[in-house]
């Protein structure tokens, strides 16, 4: 892989601002924030009242505890316009979840809210390596999910050529890298996989691509991934941060020269950690549940956003604003089989150990009785087919599992192609327990 490491000269001054000067901007910013939210928001004005809290009591940024939590349920209830703070005459535009699990969330944002984002996302393609004239392939989707826009702003922010792929239609995009020959690609990580199996399908070796960097978010991954797809690509694998309620892609990247956690760009957004079970603040260095404050947003401003992504805060490194370790996974992501935390990151983990599985998986959740069970449908790999080899992976992989994960679960070892692909973010849970 080539040598990425930023020359003098291409960083911005805040990024390697002294911690005073950015905490400095970070509470004017702040004390903005949560005056433009309770003055023009219907929502805040409420929340703060009934908490007893104005805009005035933030002395410190740590006084941003006092404020309330706000959540996707609020989002949901004021569905769907009733979380911003400016008329919706002077929204530049409106994106939305998927909304599969209840109503959509609801997200807006003015013509200087898409500038700045599109400006983070440029900032986050520069610190995973790319550079203005590179050819950028998108396979994120477009449409109401920020992911694919979010990318194409930024990326063309950054003076790059972008081929908006969006996803699906597999053959099409192997056959794009081919053709286009793009230096950068940006698509979640499971469905990078996707795109492997069909550079191998053809018969091409993925090493001899033009890929030097992939830009992969909108679901959490593991180190084991990232080296999975960095030696089949020759490629730096990075990882992206950001969720539609807050910006969309682009709240924290890694930076390629260090790949040791994702900085957040803290110029724009104010992190806490806190015990997702308490609410309590946690200091730096203790895992917990991820809460944002949004500094610069005019259409939708976020105060103290619970995101159930778990993670700790850091000092920073490549950059002077604090990281936040890679995501290990969700609260709400969280299954407990018989008091046992398990995320599905850890299953990929010892999956990645099997060297006669593919890193194709679903855990599918069913209940006997009063006890809840769990299996792991993965495939095997092409030289691991038989059933004899698929009998010693499953029994490998159930003994990993338990081992290092310590649940006892049923492994299912499907052919190549078994398990259903993700043309976008992963459905890694597939819960069939009877609903109570």
């Amino acid at each position: 892989m080539e040598n990425l490491s930023p020359r003098a000269g291409e960083l911005e001054a805040i990024e390697i601002a002294s911690r005073e000067e950015i905490s400095v901007l970070q509470f004017e910013r702040m004390k903005w924030t949560l005056t433009h939210a309770y003055e023009n928001s219907p929502f805040y004005h409420k929340s703060f009242d009934e908490l007893g809290v104005h805009p005035s009591d933030l002395k410190t940024l740590s006084d941003i505890a006092k404020f309330p939590f706000t959540t996707k349920k609020d989002l949901r209830d004021t569905y769907p316009f009733g979380m911003f703070a400016v008329p919706r005459e002077r929204l530049a535009r409106i994106h939305a979840s998927s909304g599969t699990t209840g109503k959509p969330t609801v997200v807006g944002y003015t013509a200087r809210d898409v500038e700045t984002w599109a400006s983070l996302v440029a900032r986050s393609i520069r610190a995973s390596g790319g550079r203005a004239g590179d050819l950028v392939h998108i396979a994120y989707g477009y449409g109401l999910f920020t992911g694919g826009l979010g990318a194409h702003y930024g990326a063309e922010k950054l003076g790059c050529t972008v081929v908006p792929v969006s996803g699906g239609m597999t053959e099409r995009q192997v056959a794009l890298i081919q053709d286009f020959k793009p230096r950068i690609i940006m698509v979640t990580p499971s469905y990078m996989l996707s795109i492997l199996d069909e550079f191998r399908r053809q018969g091409l070796d993925p090493r001899e691509s033009s890929l030097a960097v992939g830009i992969f978010g909108a679901e959490p991954w593991t180190n084991a991934m990232r080296e999975e797809i960095e030696h089949a690509f020759d490629m730096h694998a990075v990882d992206i941060y950001g969720l539609s309620e807050v910006m969309g892609p682009g709240v924290a990247s890694e930076c390629v020269e260090s790949k040791d956690g994702l900085h957040i760009w803290e110029d724009h957004f104010y992190p806490e950690i806190i015990d997702p079970v308490t609410g309590a603040a946690l200091p730096d260095g203790e895992i917990g549940e991820l809460v944002l404050t949004t500094l610069t947003k005019e259409g939708l401003p976020i105060i103290r956003y619970r995101t159930r992504d778990l993670t700790r805060l850091l000092p920073g490194t490549a950059r002077t604003m604090r990281r936040i370790e890679k995501i290990t996974g969700r609260s709400d992501d969280m299954m407990i089989l018989r008091g046992v935390n398990v995320f599905p990151t850890q299953i990929e983990e010892q999956i990645l150990k099997c060297r006669g599985l593919a890193p194709h998986f679903q855990i599918e959740l069913t209940r006997s009785g009063r006890m809840d069970d769990m299996t792991v449908h993965v495939e095997c790999t092409l030289e691991a087919a038989d059933e004899t080899a698929r009998n010693v992976s499953a029994k490998e992989l159930a003994h990993h599992i338990k081992n290092i994960v310590g649940v006892t679960t049923k492994v299912m070892v499907h052919s190549p192609g078994g398990v259903a692909r993700s043309e976008g973010k992963a459905k890694r849970i597939v819960d069939n327990r009877p609903k109570e």
